[in-house]
């Protein structure tokens, strides 16, 4: 493992499913913590804080903290603090990520900005028109991300993403994305990380929000046959992965192909 120093993972659909670890996938995060390399987890779920998701993790046996997750509330809430200093922001997102927004003034109305997180129930017409109103208003549109969907122990399930494109129509605005698939977050996790592009692999299960972005961004792309992949999206991508494996149980061995 000569030439990678650090190993950014998404979680969902790459260790876990519905919070449930896929074969292999705790032993072979051992391995690489094992070998010296720093591991970042970056994800866009947006219905748990970072305490929660690392005490989820750990409890199914991953050695992970919170220091360990950077999620798109969290780079959400820097992003506010530095492009929309004091903005009343109206939030709408299935979960409860409060502790995540540190700094960040949530309100229900007049706000000037809009901040959409991830699809559920509260994604009903009511919260959707409300949040219409708002932009209409002139309140600015800020997404999590644009994921379409995400696989659960139920199958796949719309995300925010077919719901922002929408609201992004509808209102003739778009939406500035601070989660996967921007720049912003994966600079933000190498920042943490203390490293450069090209000495890092980012291992995801969206071949475009996780692999192709991060390729984009210099980083080595590797995307896993498992949680929401499907053969026609790679098909139909707008480009190719660096590596394809099977799953994240398989990472370790193409690591230690790659020294």
């Amino acid at each position: 493992m000569e030439s990678v120093r650090a190993v950014l993972i998404d979680i969902d659909g790459v260790l876990t499913v519905s919070w449930q670890p896929l074969p292999g996938a705790v032993e072979a995060l051992r391995e690489i913590r094992g070998a010296g390399l720093q591991v970042a987890l970056v994800t866009n779920t947006t219905s748990r804080t970072r305490a929660s998701i690392a005490g989820v993790l750990a409890d199914a046996g991953f050695p992970v903290t919170a220091e360990d997750i950077l999620t798109a509330p969290s780079v959400t809430a820097a992003y506010l603090a530095e492009h929309c200093p004091g903005a009343r922001c109206a939030l709408l997102n299935s979960g409860d990520v409060a502790e995540d927004l540190e700094g960040v003034t949530l309100v229900e109305d007049a706000p000037d900005v809009v901040i959409v997180g991830g699809a559920g129930e509260e994604f009903g017409y009511a919260e959707l028109n409300r949040a219409f109103g708002h932009l209409q208003r002139g309140a600015r549109l800020i997404a999590m991300h644009r994921n379409l969907y995400w696989r659960t122990a139920e199958g796949l399930q719309l995300d925010s993403g077919a719901f922002l494109v929408g609201l992004e129509r509808a209102a003739r605005t778009e939406a500035e994305v601070t989660g996967k698939p921007s720049a912003a977050f994966f600079e933000a996790a190498l920042a943490r990380l203390g490293v450069t592009a090209d000495r890092a692999v980012m291992v995801g299960d969206d071949v475009e929000s996780d692999v192709l972005a991060a390729q984009r961004a210099g980083i080595t792309g590797v995307l896993v046959r498992t949680g929401k992949f499907l053969p026609e999206t790679l098909r139909e991508a707008s480009g190719t992965p660096d590596h394809v494996i099977d799953s994240f149980a398989d990472l370790p061995a193409l690591l230690r192909g790659r020294a």
